[in-house]
């Protein structure tokens, strides 16, 4: 990662509830914890584009998944997806994948 943290990967989900297929790459991040952490908003979103190029694209490519938005979560604890966690730290970014690059979709 651009920032050093070390990452796991909680899951990749493939979501089709917005109308169109979505690929979820969720990430536990415990350097993103707002209290005890040194990765803020800035720092987390070059890790995230880095993810979504060295990683997402290759596992979609690989597994032969067309999906229109890429979702890259980084997070300080596991949630299960789409439950609330008013403790938890998770930042969020959205991308379409173009051209084997990934487009930064601003929400």
């Amino acid at each position: 990662m651009p920032s050093g943290q070390p990452l796991d990967l909680i899951e990749v989900l493939a979501d089709e509830t917005p109308g169109e297929m979505w690929a979820r790459f969720r990430f536990l991040a415990p350097d993103v914890a707002r209290d005890l952490g040194r990765i803020d908003v800035e720092i987390a979103h070059q890790d995230m584009e880095h993810l979504c190029h060295g990683f997402a694209m290759d596992y979609l490519a690989r597994h032969q998944i067309d999906a229109a938005r890429i979702v890259i979560s980084l997070s300080d604890r596991a949630v299960p997806f789409g439950e609330p966690d008013p403790q938890a730290t998770q930042f969020f970014e959205i991308y379409r994948p173009e051209d084997g690059h990934c487009i930064w979709e601003p929400y």
